[in-house]
């Protein structure tokens, strides 16, 4: 069975945490929250131990048809229910120990708070969720380079 350290070097090295703004089919606009690790086909096992310990999620198959890339399965947990009463407080007390990944989480944690309260600021969560991952990083980078940004 996996234990805490084991979980947050796992995401540390291959989780993501994910906030998503959708139009649906009547213009509304919906927050989508996913926390998700991908690994290869042959550490499926570590995937349901993630799952079962965590007592929530699902796991996909995730095909990769370009050379030198392998299939992967995905665990992810895309419930509101279980990302605030599971995934948030597990890393809440069991923070991410690489400084990306923390900075992530802690982005992941406000926009799920914004969430919550009675009037949602979507321009807020918008601004919120382009600060995550890469995509800041990279246009911090061109910003300084000089180069245009076109994303």
């Amino acid at each position: 069975m996996l234990n805490k350290d084991y979980i947050i070097g796992l995401v540390d090295g291959e989780g993501s945490f994910y906030a998503r703004l959708n139009k649906d089919k009547r213009r509304r606009v919906k927050v989508e929250l996913k926390f998700s690790l991908k690994l290869r086909q042959q550490d499926k096992e570590i995937l349901e131990q993630l799952k079962s310990f965590f007592g929530c999620g699902n796991i996909y198959i995730q095909r990769d048809k370009r050379k030198n890339h392998e299939t992967c399965y995905r665990f992810e947990v895309n419930h509101r229910k279980d990302i605030f009463s599971k995934i948030i407080p597990f890393f809440e007390t069991n923070p991410p120990l690489i400084e990306s990944r923390k900075r992530d989480f802690e982005i992941f944690k406000q926009i799920a708070d914004s969430l919550q309260q009675e009037t949602v600021d979507l321009e807020k969560i918008q601004t919120l969720k382009d600060k995550m991952h890469w995509a800041r990083s990279i246009r911090e980078n061109r910003t300084l380079s000089g180069e245009p940004v076109t994303n």
